[in-house]
């Protein structure tokens, strides 16, 4: 067992699980945090009795017998969560035309109301089927990512394939385009929009299909109580673990010594050191400022500045008192009238309905949360004029509130709670580059890029979270920390464990 130290920075997910996986490999561990709670973008902040809920929009494969799954075990969360099965996705409205359509489980009515929608689609929509039905089955849900790409050699990487021969050919050809260009070949311009905006636009098709796939066997679900209610039990499993968590702790600089990472600087001014440091911080923050740019390539400068980002979101949420019994959780609303924050059109938003079962909203209340995309620049100024920022954060409520009296009259009378985040409150809880909730945008470009963990030149070094991910959200971030020892091991020559020592041997 090794007595090796490390500090990390971040507790986060991708924070949580390296401390987590660390401490059951027998390392000794402190994380910094600077903010007062842990979760970073999967956090929720309490209103007049109603939680708030900016994170975890779904869980993949919450059911045993999936890899995934056993991904939330090691943590501790599975154990101690109520997952709620998903039965719909969405439901899509378009307020022009009057049309809606609920993406549900059962395949077969989708693939009715699609073809209702615009019989001459049919022959995409047949495609589309098919291919969530392809992705269906028995644990297809780590989707490669259960060991880091740095240690795949190529038999490992021939039994990946093969484990995922069943719908390897949905991952290339027409179907690694983005929603959006797949979606140029649909006829109905309802249904293009339903294709495209099911996720993102950019995001490859296969993700789409990979979702309604999931949804039809019973493998997304959200959480009872919020995305809390699966952060504090890895927080918890880890303090057990033995790790120590420092709040309030915003690390200021990397101390590095003959190029290797040797402890952090806190904004205190007080120096912490261990052998090792791996940041599950903001990439941007952590390579130009913490580490002042000195060790960067041309891969990573281009990374930085090419590379696109998650757009940044405005979040309204409303604590209304009245029940929406029979109301779908998620809604996507195509807007006939758009508005306009800041600089930018807004033509469509989504709306989630958290009733009491989620517990997230007294008995007989419901919190309503809207969002859309924004943009980072114009908000980032406006905060400077205090006045300016909460005028136009009042003036974007009641934009969406004029909104949603046409779905749900009277609601506007109902409200007793209003909360508005926008991206510079992203920045506040996550320090997240420009406000990008996610990371770097899961486009099918940058989606199978494979992104190094070490930063040329610098030893005792490492990067954990959706910024060395090719898509930012839970697995990915949670399986990044999983990495990191993993790479700690092999280079010790160790056997790599997903379950502590002291519980091993109890």
């Amino acid at each position: 067992m090794t007595n090796k130290s490390i500090i990390i920075i971040g507790a986060g997910l991708a924070g949580l699980s390296t401390g987590c996986y660390s401490q059951m490999n027998g390392y000794q561990t402190q994380i910094f945090e600077h903010h007062a709670t842990p979760g970073g973008v999967a956090t929720c902040w309490k209103r007049k009795g109603y939680t708030i809920d900016g994170g975890i929009h779904f869980l993949m494969c919450h059911r045993p017998g999936q890899s995934i799954y056993e991904l939330y075990r090691e943590l501790g969360t599975a154990q101690s969560n109520r997952f709620l099965d998903m039965t719909s996705y969405c439901r899509f409205i378009d307020e022009a035309s009057g049309r809606s359509v609920q993406i549900t489980k059962d395949l077969d009515l989708l693939a009715k109301e699609l073809k209702a929608i615009s019989p001459a689609d049919s022959r995409i929509i047949d495609d589309l089927i098919a291919g969530a039905r392809a992705m269906q089955g028995t644990d297809r849900g780590d989707m490669g990512m259960s060991q880091p790409q740095e240690l795949l050699g190529c038999l490992e990487k021939v039994k990946q394939m093969w484990k995922m021969r069943g719908f390897f050919k949905y991952f290339t050809g027409r179907y690694a385009r983005s929603a959006a260009d797949y979606g140029k070949a649909i006829h109905d311009p309802w249904l293009r929009y339903i294709i495209e905006n099911m996720f993102l636009p950019e995001v490859p098709i296969w993700f789409n299909l990979m979702l309604l796939g999931l949804l039809a066997d019973g493998q997304l679900a959200s959480l009872e109580g919020g995305s809390l209610n699966f952060v504090l039990p890895i927080e918890k499993h880890y303090r057990n673990l033995g790790g120590q968590i420092t709040y309030g702790a915003a690390v200021e600089k990397i101390l590095v010594e003959n190029d290797r990472a040797v402890g952090v600087r806190l904004n205190d001014g007080s120096e912490h050191r261990a052998d090792i440091v791996v940041s599950a911080a903001d990439g941007y923050s952590t390579i130009y400022k913490m580490l002042d740019g000195r060790y960067v390539d041309g891969e990573i400068e281009n990374r930085y500045k090419n590379w696109k980002l998650t757009r940044p979101l405005i979040m309204i949420s409303l604590g209304v008192a009245r029940e929406f019994k029979g109301e779908p959780d998620m809604n996507t609303i195509k807007l006939e009238h758009p508005f306009t924050t800041g600089s930018k059109d807004v033509n469509g938003i989504s709306v989630r309905i958290f009733n009491y079962t989620d517990r997230l909203a007294p008995p007989g209340k419901t919190v309503v949360q809207v969002m859309f995309e924004t943009e980072w620049d114009w908000w980032n100024e406006l905060q400077k004029d205090r006045p300016g920022y909460e005028a136009e954060k009042k003036r974007g409520a009641d934009q969406v509130l004029e909104r949603l009296e046409a779905h749900y009259p009277g609601i506007s009378s109902q409200v007793e709670m209003i909360d508005v985040a926008t991206p510079c409150t992203w920045w506040r809880y996550t320090r997240n580059f420009r406000g990008a909730y996610m990371g770097w945008l899961m486009s099918s470009e940058i989606i199978n890029a494979q992104i190094k963990k070490t930063l040329p030149g610098l030893g005792n070094f490492y990067m954990a979270g959706q910024w060395v991910t090719s898509g930012g959200g839970v697995v990915s971030s949670l399986y990044s920390g999983r990495h990191v020892v993993q790479i700690l091991c092999h280079g010790e020559g160790k056997e790599f464990s997903a379950v502590s020592h002291a519980l091993a041997s109890g």
